[in-house]
């Protein structure tokens, strides 16, 4: 059976640099952006999904992300999907390690090399926003998005990229003052990228840590618990 990877750019660098060759027949990113809109989300992945011609083991890099997936058919192929919340837990390495920080320090709000270089952070939202609704609505619906997160973190995967990125954190950082949150930087890890690469040899063998619908099946919330 093929095997077509779908997913998010935030985690493209990681799946490129760790995808053993001839693995899969097609690689397809998708923007950014959509894990703000997870309706949209879900249309988008449905239509990639429904535009594969030939039966394939589909391997979804997405969390659940904000209900994105939830509803999503499977059609007739295989869908193969980490079993986390959203790409925090894909990025730390493990659904664990994500419990374990959000355990920790819940009102966290994390950055990456994706979500700098395509400017989705709260420093870019709030750019956005003015040039909607002007700067006073702007800063109010920020300040309702917000107000609640006490820790901005940088997860980065090897200490050339947390340089690299380090800079455009920091700004981002000084802005996310206004709600005094404080900067912290950790270092995240391939394992579940490439745990979900290894699986998609041998979907049969995957593990707890994901989730395979079989053809004619949907993803639904209950199966991420």
């Amino acid at each position: 059976m093929p095997v077509v990877i779908v997913a998010c750019q935030v985690l493209q660098s990681l799946i490129e640099s760790l995808l053993p060759p001839e693995t899969a027949s097609k690689v397809i990113f998708k923007d950014y952006g959509l894990h703000r809109l997870p309706n949209m989300m879900r249309s988008a992945l449905q239509e990639t999904i429904d535009g594969i011609e030939m039966p394939s083991l589909v391997v979804l890099g997405y969390g659940l992300c904000g209900n994105g997936l939830k509803g999503l058919k499977a059609g007739k192929h295989t869908l193969l999907v980490p079993r986390a919340d959203d790409c925090i837990a894909i990025l730390l390495g493990s659904r664990e390690r994500y419990l374990e920080e959000f355990a920790a320090e819940p009102g966290t709000y994390y950055l990456s090399k994706g979500w700098l270089e395509c400017g989705s952070h709260p420093m870019g939202e709030y750019e956005e926003y003015v040039e909607v609704y002007g700067q006073e609505e702007a800063e109010w619906v920020m300040d309702m998005q917000y107000q609640h997160y006490r820790r901005l973190v940088l997860v980065a995967h090897s200490e050339e990229d947390m340089a690299r990125y380090r800079p455009e954190a920091a700004k981002v950082a000084r802005y996310c003052t206004r709600w005094n949150m404080r900067y912290e930087e950790i270092m995240g890890s391939e394992r579940y990228v490439r745990r979900l690469l290894e699986a998609a040899s041998e979907p049969e063998a995957a593990g707890d840590e994901f989730l395979v619908v079989k053809p004619g099946g949907e993803i639904r919330q209950d199966q991420f618990v």
